[in-house]
């Protein structure tokens, strides 16, 4: 039988779901904090407890002189009813990863019970998040907006997509540079073109938002559409980065819409929509997002063991146990891309 303790040991873990805009997260979080508890106090309770009374048993015999007889019989608990302790089950933790504010949409990760702990090193890990981010030439706004105080009109006939794509280019260039500062490689070595050619180059500490990639996914005057990959980054900073464009290309812009397509392993495909913030379908979603890591880290595992036939190979070949670090990398992040590509395949029929 599932008892309310089975159902919340299922739903430790991390999952996402999709926030839409206008709507806080924190409203996100109580709404389905709500959902769960009423379907884990749903489930049947447990069998009540018994204890042993001892009860008085009247003489069968008329006549005879009355003697007090006992009887050991079994009682429920009463204190371990439902109907008087009330639900089992009054508060639960919800945690919250890497928040959205009100104006923003996309893919928010939560965690559920101990499942706190590890979406807290997921918080503070250097993961990259990827935004759509909606724009409009021809105005710029006290907070970059276009729900903001108007405070300037331009035009914008002169912009063309190719200005644009130069502009993006010449940003994503600055930010690149301070990736790898960041990231404690040498900025000369041959090591860190590979790395930064291969996108997995993580900031080792604190640092400013930083973006990963930047370009331009749809062009139609006035309005336009960008596609971000950053870390350490805030809604307000990319809807200001929008109205930085517009002013690199002597015009000005504001943001239209802010929306979160990736967060980390969580895409929009991982995303709950709200129908479906049920006990049921975190569930699920939470055992694909366990085999995901499962097969993260066999193949990791699977990447170290191909590494040492290398460096034996090599030792064998040349007599040192000098080795390149490009053929490592590349190789472990590819079959990492494969293993999270397989896990997200085989979602649906968990």
């Amino acid at each position: 039988m599932v008892t309310p303790v089975r159902v919340f040991r299922k739903l430790e873990g991390l999952f996402a779901v999709y926030k839409p805009s206008g709507i806080h997260w924190k409203l996100v979080r109580d709404n389905i904090e709500a959902n769960l508890l009423k379907e884990i106090n749903a489930a049947p309770p447990p069998a009540p407890k018994l204890e042993v009374r001892f009860k008085a048993l009247p003489s069968r015999e008329p006549g005879t002189a009355k003697e007090l007889t006992m009887a050991a019989i079994q009682l429920p608990v009463l204190a371990t009813s439902p109907q008087v302790r009330g639900p089992r089950y009054r508060t639960l933790k919800v945690g919250v990863g890497h928040r959205l504010d009100a104006f923003s949409s996309g893919v928010l990760v939560l965690g559920v019970g101990q499942a706190n702990k590890a979406l807290a090193e997921f918080y503070s890990s250097a993961v990259t998040r990827d935004y759509t981010l909606e724009g409009e030439f021809g105005m710029a706004t006290d907070d970059f907006s276009d729900t903001g105080r108007i405070i300037e009109r331009t035009t914008f006939e002169h912009i063309t997509l190719v200005k644009l794509e130069k502009i993006l280019a010449m940003i994503q260039g600055g930010h690149q540079k301070a990736l790898i500062t960041y990231s404690g490689v040498d900025l000369q070595s041959q090591e860190a073109y590979e790395l930064a050619a291969q996108g997995i180059l993580h900031p080792q500490s604190k640092s400013p938002p930083i973006l990963k990639g930047l370009r331009c996914i749809h062009f139609k005057p006035p309005h336009f559409t960008l596609e971000a990959q950053c870390v350490n980054e805030t809604q307000h900073y990319l809807r200001k980065l929008v109205h930085e464009v517009g002013l690199e290309l002597r015009s000005t812009a504001v943001c239209t819409g802010v929306r979160r397509t990736r967060d980390g392993l969580f895409g929009l495909q991982e995303a709950l929509t709200r129908q479906h913030w049920t006990a049921s379908d975190i569930q699920r979603t939470i055992k694909v997002h366990h085999s995901m890591l499962k097969d993260l880290k066999k193949a990791d595992n699977s990447g170290h063991a191909e590494e040492d036939a290398q460096l034996e190979q090599h030792y064998q070949q040349t007599g040192t146990g000098e080795h390149s670090t490009v053929s490592i990398t590349g190789t472990g992040s590819k079959q990492l891309h494969s293993a999270v590509k397989e896990a997200t395949e085989n979602a649906p029929s968990l």
